[in-house]
């Protein structure tokens, strides 16, 4: 086994995505809005409600595209991939209907010792005006790929403040959230098939790490952006735990100027850490 560290920098065309309005409302509703309040996000979760012309939820730009096939970066399997970290950054608005060019990179891969973190960029051109709508960055963490030496780089310094949060958003996860998110994409069967769920050493099946993304996104967005996506234009996170459908989330913000820190709870456990947001100055 081994990765491919002669393909650091390396660039390659993804493909085109392409989406419409019922794939951003089912992405919403994969992501809790409405849940709880089935008229207080209509925006998002409905394309006809008087008033209120359709808005995408920010973080509807991590299903739009990433890197595509892990076999670009080594040859070890599948089951021993973890997804580390993710991060959004956007240069507008994401549209409801449209289309784009996803070309991806190989940003770096680094000796980690227990394994070897892979990291890479997917920037996703409209194909409507020819500007970069939003780029991905994805971090993974291959287990037993670690021991090819290298320059290893430190973690940026990120602690909690020391003061009670400024916004504090609670959500509960209803039982069957991950059977809606998964029609957005990621059909990996540990998270609808408990036995698929067993072998991987899970009681049942797990919520999607990037549906607790979505959820956090939710709460930084009407917490911090007044729900308008114009005013959204970065997140990013550690993963760090895995949440179970029916759980309650708690996203605790703390804010400095455009920027704010941020953390998700699922009881006492911490499942995204080191979270960083940042307001457009649009």
């Amino acid at each position: 086994m081994a990765v491919y560290l002669e393909k650091i920098g390396t660039e390659w065309a993804v493909g085109t995505r392409q989406w419409d309005s019922k794939d951003a409302l089912l992405y919403a509703l994969g992501v809790g809005a409405g849940a709880e309040n089935p008229l207080s996000e209509l925006e998002f979760t409905t394309e006809n409600s008087g008033g209120r012309p359709q808005k995408v939820l920010p973080t509807f730009g991590v299903v739009m595209g990433a890197g595509g096939d892990l076999a670009r970066f080594g040859d070890f399997p599948l089951s021993a991939i973890l997804h580390a970290e993710q991060s959004l950054t956007l240069k507008r608005p994401i549209p409801v209907e449209g289309s784009v060019d996803i070309v991806a990179r190989l940003s770096d891969i680094q000796d980690k010792g227990k394994g070897a973190m892979i990291f890479t960029e997917s920037d996703l051109v409209d194909r409507a005006t020819g500007e970069l709508l939003l780029t991905n960055t994805t971090t993974i963490f291959a287990r037993g790929e670690g021991g090819f030496g290298g320059t290893r780089t430190g973690s940026t310094p990120w602690q909690v403040p020391e003061r009670s949060p400024d916004h504090v958003v609670v959500y509960r996860v209803p039982e069957q959230q991950a059977l809606i998110y998964r029609l957005s994409g990621d059909r990996n069967p540990l998270h609808s098939d408990p036995v698929s769920a067993r072998s991987s050493g899970f009681d049942r099946p797990i919520l999607h790490g990037l549906c607790t993304f979505g959820y956090t996104g939710r709460a930084l967005l009407h917490a911090l952006c007044g729900s308008d996506p114009a005013r959204f234009e970065h997140m990013s996170v550690r993963f760090a735990a895995s949440v179970y459908p029916g759980e309650e989330l708690t996203v605790r913000i703390w804010e400095d100027g455009d920027t704010a820190k941020f953390q998700t709870h699922a009881g006492d456990r911490l499942v995204l850490d080191r979270g960083e947001f940042r307001r457009s100055s649009r």
